[in-house]
């Protein structure tokens, strides 16, 4: 089952999606406690897709991003450190890291440039979106607490996360600012077909920028399965419904900064306002943003060097 959030002649409304259409449940109706509730309500009639503007699926409580793509963090991490190589801790446990939840972005909606910054990336990833509670889960139990899986693209200013990263406490302005989810959910049971022999979920993932193919991956190259970056998450920590898990992304174009570290250049170069990305996930849809202008950074003053006094 596909479920979608939009905004329809001013109001919010969420439904299923069967074909072209929207097939709407009551007025007031919100996604996640719908599906929750394990009745789901009754349906109005079908309403055009085009018509309606795609709303990010759930408003998640928390968003984890992992890093699960061993070509991604190879190409990326000659890019914004110019180090090489994969380093040895990422071999041992998924890594991630959380994102900001208030700044989800629509399946097609507009995308500022983030203050300050002149190397704006996407990233091309799918999440999981949790379904039940639980903490300290197994693999084999977090299977049953995802609910279903949506296009996540991890919009990333380039330039601003190589320098605030030298603190080394991970990205912040240069991750926050957006995040697209969409075009909507996908049940879990849905891509159980698509399941390889060893567990994982084998989807065709594309990147395109202004129509040209940037990237080509499968989902399946995830250095771990989605259960077991559910389990992760949850030692010693409670997940709830509606978090959000992200794969982290793909490899083989699947952002420019891989194609930047490994080609030693800015080619392709930093998305610009006009520019618009299309990624498509086999199985679950496809997502589109255009990039806009953005604001101009509010001006701070570097750290003061004080006396240090002590009480």
């Amino acid at each position: 089952m596909r479920l979608a959030t939009c905004e329809h002649q001013g109001l919010r409304r969420c439904g299923i999606v069967e074909g072209d259409l929207l097939l709407p449940f009551p007025p007031g109706t919100d996604l996640l406690p719908a599906l929750l509730s394990g009745s789901l309500p009754g349906t109005a009639a079908g309403v055009p897709l085009a018509d309606v503007r795609l709303l990010p699926p759930v408003e998640p409580p928390s968003v984890r991003d992992f890093v699960s793509f061993e070509e991604h963090v190879e190409g990326v991490r000659r890019s914004v450190s110019g180090e090489s190589g994969v380093p040895d801790a990422w071999y041992e446990a998924p890594a991630f890291y959380f994102s900001n939840p208030h700044a989800m972005v629509g399946a097609h909606d507009d995308v500022p440039v983030p203050p300050g910054s002149s190397a704006l990336d996407f990233e091309l990833e799918v999440a999981a979106v949790i379904g039940r509670a639980g903490a300290d889960l197994t693999p084999e139990q977090a299977r049953d607490h995802i609910l279903g899986y949506t296009i996540f693209n991890d919009w990333s200013a380039r330039d601003l996360q190589s320098r605030e990263m030298r603190v080394g406490l991970g990205p912040c302005k240069g991750k926050d600012f957006a995040t697209t989810l969409g075009p909507w959910l996908v049940t879990a049971d849905e891509l159980e077909p698509h399941r390889d022999a060893d567990g994982f979920l084998r989807l065709a993932l594309t990147a395109e920028v202004n129509g040209e193919v940037v990237g080509r991956d499968l989902l399946s190259n995830m250095g771990w399965p989605f259960e077991e970056l559910v389990a992760y998450a949850s030692r010693g920590a409670a997940l709830r419904p509606g978090d959000v898990l992200g794969s982290g992304t793909c490899g083989n174009g699947g952002c420019l900064a891989e194609l930047w570290g490994l080609r030693g250049a800015h080619d392709p170069p930093p998305l610009r306002p006009g520019d618009t990305v299309t990624l498509t996930v086999a199985g679950i849809g496809t997502i589109s943003n255009t990039i806009v202008p953005g604001r101009p950074p509010v001006p701070l003053p570097p750290a003061r060097t004080r006396p240090r006094e002590r009480p």
